[in-house]
């Protein structure tokens, strides 16, 4: 969840507060009040208790200082909180109703955005490069022991299928989230043991996390014994459309075979220009 979305939730729950607190605190509120008294008879074995009920007014608040001055505040920190979950839901656009120069967009939030990363051979590549084509991307690390390798691995295959029997060629690429182990040449190494059309970016820390943040991409370093350390993450791929725009989402859930099925629904799907 975005900030302006946790801001503008905990808001709501604090100005309603902050109306109770005011409607508790008007100018008088009715009170009733029971007397009870003992009787001098009995009845059943039983001492009877006759009561009666009293309308009290208590008097109006000497002031209303100890609580407008905290409402206050709440109601203002309600308005800002507003504001800024205004101006996060201004991104959530339409699918198809992007910029063409990195407006990237998905079903609700704008998702991607322009990228100046490098390739395993050192070669500057921003998103411009991939204008025209369909990508498939993929946010890991070669140090993944588990679920990248096999994400890596099933998106080799499901490039592979689309290629053979559906002659629909589609790019991958693999961004690295730990941009201080894996350098260009690591990339190399790492990617060749899977498919070679497979490329590789990498770049400066900021660069990364820019990129990330632009396609929603959560990693969170994890400390290990000594120096080691994991990277946790999503595990997701995006599909872009020649316009650069995400068209998908795949999560781990996925297989292969319905990789390739879904993205060739997609392809299909998408008129050609």
């Amino acid at each position: 969840m975005s900030i302006s979305r946790f801001l503008f939730s905990c808001s709501k729950r604090r100005s309603t507060q902050a109306l109770n607190l005011l409607n508790r605190c008007g100018p008088s509120k009715n009170i009733q009040s029971c007397n009870y008294a003992k009787s001098s008879g009995y009845k059943n074995g039983k001492t009877q208790l006759n009561h009666s009920v009293t309308s009290v007014e208590t008097p109006a608040s000497r002031s209303w200082a100890p609580y407008v001055i905290p409402a206050a505040g709440i109601l203002g920190f309600g308005g800002l909180a507003a504001f800024l979950h205004y101006n996060d839901e201004k991104r959530a656009i339409l699918k198809g109703q992007g910029n063409k120069s990195g407006g990237i967009t998905g079903r609700g939030a704008i998702i991607g955005g322009p990228f100046t990363l490098v390739d395993t051979e050192n070669q500057i590549v921003t998103e411009q490069n991939f204008h025209g084509k369909w990508v498939l991307l993929y946010f890991g690390y070669t140090s993944s022991p588990d679920t990248g390798p096999e994400q890596v691995q099933m998106m080799a295959k499901a490039v592979n299928l689309l290629e053979s029997k559906h002659d629909s060629k589609i790019v991958p690429v693999f961004v690295t989230i730990d941009p201080q182990r894996d350098n260009p040449s690591q990339l190399r190494a790492y990617l060749k043991d899977f498919d070679s059309r497979i490329i590789g970016l990498t770049g400066p820390v900021s660069a990364i996390r820019q990129m990330a943040q632009e396609f929603r991409v959560y990693f969170k370093k994890v400390e290990e014994e000594g120096d080691d350390y994991l990277v946790d993450s999503n595990h997701n791929m995006y599909l872009m459309n020649p316009r650069l725009e995400v068209v998908k989402c795949f999560g781990v859930e996925y297989n292969a075979e319905e990789l390739s099925k879904a993205i060739l629904k997609e392809l299909r799907s998408t008129p050609t220009e």
